[in-house]
């Protein structure tokens, strides 16, 4: 664990205490401060990002309450008491009043999401202020390398948080090694590139719940897909699959969809075809807002999981869906080969009658139980190997020419 006093920003998890359901970069957030909080309380002050301009110290003790309250409600699947907006409320107003003592020990600020990295004087004042290194974790570049994924103005905002990583970071965390090379390319011509360490998320799976079900999952052989509803998942492709399955078959007999996941940004084709097309009422279902539990217990009781992305930084449910026995369909990304290894079913993410014969494949055949069970590693532990990949470049010199990659920490996952 890192001998550096540790200042981690918590700004993402206070703008987001009112969504019932988190993202990926949300549990990544919060599985950090809930480890540094329980196991380093005396190590770590936490601290957020205020709307006016700079980053202050929050008050331990209602931090400790806001954290545990948020994964409370996450857990459960509900939208946290209006409280946890409350508390996030008066936890930004004190990060406007709050200061940083002076000391002579350095400090590291470690900042886990992209909410305010494009803010780069911010980030340089309060490092000088705190006397501070600066850790990122860049969990993608997708806005850059794909901008057609993306809202129109994510792309130059993108550039702008990964210039603050160039300039500003003494040490980086990426996913996957995917992220690593996209990152170390974008940072090529400005000729300083911070150490970067591949350190997978962790793996967590609920055990299995006692909360009934029946009313979601259905009494036919189904298949899921997990994710936030926007075009680089390519929701589409598995739309215009179940509609091709539906035409001409017994509905009775035809496999279907669920759909988890919030709706995000220009989808409004695939809301269409969800809420329009007559062959799909009844067989496709939606899901927005589900707990844990209930998405675990879905996932284990489909014959797959259906995930083909376009892109990915990571991977969160395909790992989660493998460890719990449930078979994967995946687009064949580098990232996924490099999270599971053979583990799942690699086909092209435009490969619609591919997919189609392997769904049905599936859905006349249950394969659990012919394969053992995989076992990923958990949060805590992946947690500790990205604070111990931060102490060992804190230690070593922090800017770098581009080159190799300078620090790995590759824990299995």
């Amino acid at each position: 664990m890192m001998s550096n006093p540790i200042l981690m920003d918590i700004s993402r998890l206070l703008s987001r205490a009112g969504s019932a359901v988190p993202t990926g970069i949300d549990r990544v957030e919060l599985e950090y401060a809930l480890y540094l909080s329980r196991n380093f309380p005396a190590r770590v002050t936490f601290v957020a990002y205020h709307p006016l301009g700079r980053i202050g110290v929050l008050p331990r003790r209602p931090t400790t309450w806001f954290l545990r309250m948020l994964a409370r409600a996450w857990t459960n699947g509900t939208r946290p008491w209006r409280g946890a907006s409350l508390m996030a409320g008066l936890l930004l107003q004190a990060a406007a009043a709050g200061t940083v003592g002076e000391t002579a020990r350095r400090r590291l600020y470690l900042l886990l999401s992209h909410h305010h990295l494009m803010k780069r004087d911010v980030i340089a004042g309060f490092m000088d202020r705190a006397n501070a290194g600066l850790a990122v974790m860049v969990h993608d570049l997708i806005p850059i390398d794909y901008p057609e994924y993306a809202r129109p103005t994510e792309p130059d905002r993108h550039r702008q948080r990964m210039d603050t990583v160039g300039q500003l970071a003494d040490s980086v965390i990426v996913p996957s090694q995917a992220v690593a090379d996209s990152l170390r390319h974008y940072l090529a011509p400005g000729g300083r590139c911070p150490p970067i360490g591949v350190v997978h998320h962790g793996c967590h799976v609920d055990p299995i719940s006692t909360i009934p079900v029946s009313g979601l999952a259905p009494d036919v052989p189904y298949f899921v897909v997990l994710g936030t509803i926007e075009p680089r998942k390519n929701h589409l492709l598995l739309l215009n699959i179940w509609r091709h399955m539906a035409t001409g078959r017994d509905r009775s007999r035809l496999p279907h969809l669920v759909v988890i996941g919030r709706r995000g940004w220009e989808n409004e084709n695939i809301l269409d075809m969800m809420e329009r097309c007559p062959a799909l009422q009844g067989v496709v279902h939606e899901y927005a807002t589900l707990s844990d539990v209930v998405v675990a217990d879905l996932v284990r009781g489909a014959r797959a999981l259906l995930f083909p992305s376009f892109a990915e930084g990571f991977g969160l449910p395909l790992l989660e869906a493998l460890s719990m026995g449930t078979p994967c369909l995946c687009s064949d990304l580098p990232v996924f080969r490099e999270i599971a290894g053979d583990l799942p079913c690699y086909l092209d993410p435009l490969d619609g009658p591919g997919w189609q014969r392997r769904i049905l494949d599936l859905a006349g055949e249950d394969t659990r139980e012919n394969g053992e069970t995989p076992v990923f590693a958990d949060w805590p532990a992946q947690v500790a190997a990205g604070l111990a990949m931060i102490d060992g470049a804190v230690h070593a010199d922090a800017a770098v020419a581009v080159r190799p990659m300078d620090v790995e920490a590759r824990t299995a996952c």
